[in-house]
């Protein structure tokens, strides 16, 4: 997004970075050439999420008043998220919603991020919206009006925007397990997981299922990069470390992630945004979670929602496993967008900033059947 607006020219982004998942963040960045504009500091002692959310306010309410911005703009459902917004709206500085209108309809099921996204709703003043279902669930909640914009979701427009790029793995054994695939040596199943509802005994069945898998296939590889929480760590690492075909890796920079995603037959994954990236590959993914609030992929026969018991888990990887990948032109188009939307948001924040010529630079109105809905 940061990309659209300095090259249509009419709004100076400043990026923040909150220190909220720093690593995973810095490498998400690296992958584009981009840097924070201002990185905070915050103090956590405890890692509760009440002490971030007071930490992320105090630092952010100090921004707000050195920089005067004309909108703040907050992205998701984390914690940094809502401080952005809240710390915004007390301000009454004008809050852009970027991924608006998700909903899981269960409070408990992604916690806190249901709630986060409910609650950013309430005090936004654009709500870009990304997909026609995510517009409807908006209406629902009786936001409505100029101020819900259909966009599609700027995680497409970064998959497709690096994919293909030239890359060097950090780790020896993905560019070896790479030219297994593309030689048809091995077939590569990418698993990931970090949600807090996924530790314990959910984890526990997601990695049962992961040995089960790979005891019915023996030309199937699997990557698992171990999220950096040391309890998620710790289960992984007695579940799994030492069986054959599994590569425990880091976490991935975002270039080695989208390339082992492109090349992978099968995705098990709990993540949101996995279910949102995958499609543009064709790759089908298996949703670790009992429910979603991206059912567009589900309902375009681009994922299925699975939970976390094993016997499932394997059942439907096995069945996938044994289907031949669909070529190109009979895959299901990503319900999630175009790769547009970062340009159709800088519009929106445009228009609703009052800037000139915006109407002129609009870019073209994303189709309703690549963004979920009839």
């Amino acid at each position: 997004m940061a990309e659209a607006m300095l090259t249509c020219g009419r709004i100076r982004p400043v990026l923040v970075a909150s220190g909220q998942h720093e690593t995973m963040f810095e490498q998400a960045l690296d992958a584009f050439g981009i840097r924070p504009d201002v990185r905070l500091n915050i103090e956590r002692s405890t890692g509760s999420q009440p002490e971030l959310l007071g930490e992320l306010v105090r630092v952010l309410d100090r921004q707000l008043i050195q920089r005067n911005p004309s909108m703040v703009v907050v992205q998701g459902d984390t914690t940094t998220a809502l401080a952005g917004a809240l710390s915004a709206f007390w301000r009454k500085v004008p809050v852009a919603h970027i991924e608006a209108g998700l909903r899981s309809r269960d409070l408990h099921a992604p916690f806190p991020e249901e709630a986060n996204r409910k609650l950013i709703a309430q005090i936004s003043s654009l709500h870009l919206a990304p997909t026609k279902r995510a517009v409807q669930n908006l209406l629902a909640e009786g936001i409505t009006g100029p101020s819900v914009v259909l966009t599609g979701n700027t995680v497409v427009d970064a998959v497709l925007s690096i994919a293909g790029r030239p890359m060097t793995y950090s780790d020896s054994r993905l560019a070896a397990l790479e030219n297994r695939v593309r030689s048809k040596q091995s077939r590569l199943m990418l698993v990931t997981v970090h949600r807090r509802e996924s530790w314990g005994p959910p984890l526990a069945g997601i990695l049962a299922s992961v040995r089960d898998v790979l005891e019915r296939h023996e030309d199937v590889e699997v990557v698992l990069p171990v999220h950096p929480n040391p309890e998620i760590r710790k289960q992984i690492m007695a579940g799994v470390s030492g069986v054959d075909r599994i590569h425990l890796t880091a976490p991935l920079n975002y270039l080695e992630f989208c390339r082992l995603l492109s090349i992978a037959q099968l995705v098990a994954s709990d993540s949101g945004g996995v279910q949102e990236e995958a499609p543009s590959f064709g790759v089908p993914v298996l949703v670790l979670r009992d429910v979603t609030e991206r059912m567009e992929a589900v309902e375009a026969g681009c994922s299925m929602l699975v939970g976390t018991d094993p016997l499932a888990i394997a059942h439907h990887a096995t069945r996938l496993l044994n289907i031949p990948p669909l070529p190109p032109e009979n895959r299901p188009v990503n319900p999630f967008g175009d790769g547009l939307a970062a340009y159709r948001t800088e519009h929106a924040i445009a228009s609703l900033l009052g800037l000139e010529s915006a109407d002129s630079m609009a870019p073209p109105v994303l189709r309703t059947a690549a963004a979920g809905g009839e």
